[in-house]
């Protein structure tokens, strides 16, 4: 699925997919339903959550976790597809798994086979 998103905009822009990353952009739309239109490059996603921390919607950062709440939902994230992308120090490096579980078979670059991204929050 990310490897497609990155193929269709290469293919659109006549640009090397080896050159496209992800940035990323959380938005104030909690669901995928509240967002009015697809965006023109990329794609919305819902449906994540923080474990161990949560968003701060007011200041638009992540924060520490309330008192005796482990989990919280995270608005919809648009995935930009982006040439040259560089990191910004400042932006927390959040890993996103396919499961709560981080668990899993370590594959050949010693991440959890479960792990998917890292999304700059």
């Amino acid at each position: 699925f990310m490897t497609g998103i990155l193929q269709m905009h290469a293919r659109r822009y006549s640009v090397p997919i080896d050159t496209l990353n992800f940035s990323f952009s959380i938005l104030s739309e909690e669901v995928g339903e509240e967002v009015k239109k697809p965006p023109n490059d990329g794609v919305y996603i819902d449906g994540f959550f923080l474990d161990g921390a949560r968003w701060d919607r007011e200041h638009r950062q992540l924060a520490e976790s309330l008192p005796k709440v482990m989990h919280d939902t995270l608005p919809v994230i648009h995935f930009i597809p982006t040439s040259n992308f560089r990191r910004d120090t400042q932006d927390y490096e959040c890993p996103l798994y396919k499961t709560a579980v981080r668990a899993g078979v370590l594959s050949t670059t010693g991440q959890s086979t479960n792990f998917v991204v890292a999304v700059d929050i």
